[in-house]
């Protein structure tokens, strides 16, 4: 399997999350209350223009993200 980051994956594509261990353990953690850790079946929905925020979908809930955390969420393919 080839991992790459979310920002990478092309919309509405189901990735699994394998590792969040560049993300700031801040965010690892509120991601973490969210449902988001290794292992995770997420997918990136919209991507706002100009650097702004990401949202992402992870079991039927859509989430907000700034894209520079995004950046650091490495996924592969279901």
């Amino acid at each position: 399997m080839i991992a790459i980051t979310l920002l990478e994956t092309p919309y509405g594509s189901l990735m699994k999350v394998t590792n969040l261990d560049d993300v700031h353990p801040l965010v690892r953690r509120r991601l973490a209350d969210l449902g988001i850790m290794q292992g995770s079946v997420i997918s990136l929905r919209k991507a706002m223009p100009f650097g702004g925020p990401c949202t992402i979908e992870v079991k039927g809930q859509w989430i907000a993200i700034r894209r520079k955390d995004a950046g650091r969420i490495v996924v592969e393919a279901c």
